[in-house]
């Protein structure tokens, strides 16, 4: 038996088994980078167990399959699912996996007949797994980007879909600070009225057009072209196209979002040079626009903080709880509070990254000033 114990720096922890090693090493290498992750041999709290085992596989989907199951897309493939009193069991034909989480002994079990796939699905249900411990204790989770600097203070970053969300973080973690998320982020009000952040564990999605523009594209190139691999989600096209060096854009095929090279949270730091941060307390918040053409500039935002800024139920479309996980949904009305009263900045930015890094830095002066 391996195990591993994944805990945050706010102290929540779970533990990840498997009869060997390779699943537990890829929950280490996927949540530890952000989190904390170390070799244990007390199994105790809550379980995620993974293993390759055909026979329990036919086992558990042969229960579901038996019993009218619900049917929900669960990241990017169907579930279906059913619920016995405390325990929930579930299979995704397509994807050759199965679970069954017993609420009441706090263990979940993945099987399945690829060794990547059932490591993948561990790494993610642990996450899920956090997610309902930390909602427990009044943290929220924001749609937001972040960095840190050496002393923990914290520049979220919010907007909708295209603001600059991503480019800002990439931006000023080329500046010298830590990344703490490029996408999603826990938050919680302390009871010294402190905004505390915690890091999402989770691949990075990077588009051809900025990794060129950061000045990465090669790297990444060259990595690839030696023999190192990029996460399992990244489509076959973006690794050809990066094989080939060829930096345009590739799209899916409905034509609803850009295909892009898909990192472990690891490789930003091993192959991009990007530091991370495991926590922070937020400083400012930054409320960017992107307008190719405009000159980089500070402006003047009304934008504050709004609803969807906030992941909640009925926006977590990849990852439905399927499971029974999380907790009853929270107003977060304090947070939203001390997130209002936090100094912020808006700015526009364009395609041009020396003249965007020129007017972040001077954003974030100005929410230090």
């Amino acid at each position: 038996m391996s195990a591993v114990r994944i805990s945050t720096a706010d102290g929540q922890a779970v533990t990840v088994t498997s009869t060997g090693e390779a699943i537990p090493a890829w929950a280490t290498r996927y949540l530890g980078a952000w989190w904390t992750a170390e070799p244990v041999t007390d199994i105790a709290g809550t379980v995620v167990s993974g293993d390759v085992d055909a026979d329990e596989l036919r086992e558990l989907t042969a229960v579901v399959t038996a019993s009218s199951p619900a049917s929900t897309e669960y990241a990017g493939a169907e579930m279906l699912h059913t619920r016995d009193d405390t325990m929930v069991t579930a299979a995704q034909p397509a994807e050759g996996l199965a679970y069954r989480w017993d609420a009441n002994w706090q263990l979940l079990r993945i099987v399945g007949t690829d060794e990547t796939q059932v490591a993948a699905a561990v790494a993610r249900l642990t996450r899920e797994v956090f997610r309902a411990k930390l909602l427990a204790e009044d943290w929220a989770i924001l749609h937001a980007s972040a960095v840190t600097d050496e002393d923990g203070a914290t520049y979220l970053t919010l907007g909708g879909k295209g603001a600059g969300k991503t480019t800002t973080a990439f931006a000023l973690a080329r500046t010298g600070l830590a990344m703490l998320a490029n996408d999603r982020v826990f938050a919680r009000v302390d009871d010294t009225g402190t905004v505390r952040v915690l890091p999402w564990p989770s691949a990075a999605a990077i588009g051809f057009g900025l990794l060129d523009a950061l000045d990465l594209y090669e790297t990444v190139r060259v990595r690839l072209a030696s023999g190192e691999q990029m996460h399992p989600t990244q489509h076959q096209t973006v690794t050809d196209a990066l094989l080939a060096g060829r930096r345009t854009p590739l799209w899916k095929a409905n034509g609803k979002g850009e295909l892009k090279p898909q990192f472990f949270p690891d490789q930003l730091t091993s192959w991009l040079g990007i530091p991370l941060a495991t926590q922070g307390h937020v400083a400012g918040i930054l409320f960017p626009q992107i307008t190719p053409g405009a000159a980089p500039r500070l402006i003047e935002s009304a934008r504050g903080v709004q609803d969807d800024d906030f992941f909640n139920a009925a926006t977590e479309d990849r990852y439905p709880d399927i499971f029974g996980l999380q907790p009853e949904p929270r107003a977060h009305t304090t947070l939203r509070e001390h997130l209002a009263d936090l100094s912020h900045q808006g700015l526009v930015m364009n395609h041009d990254t020396a003249a965007n890094a020129t007017v972040l830095k001077e954003a974030v002066g100005r929410l230090t000033a």
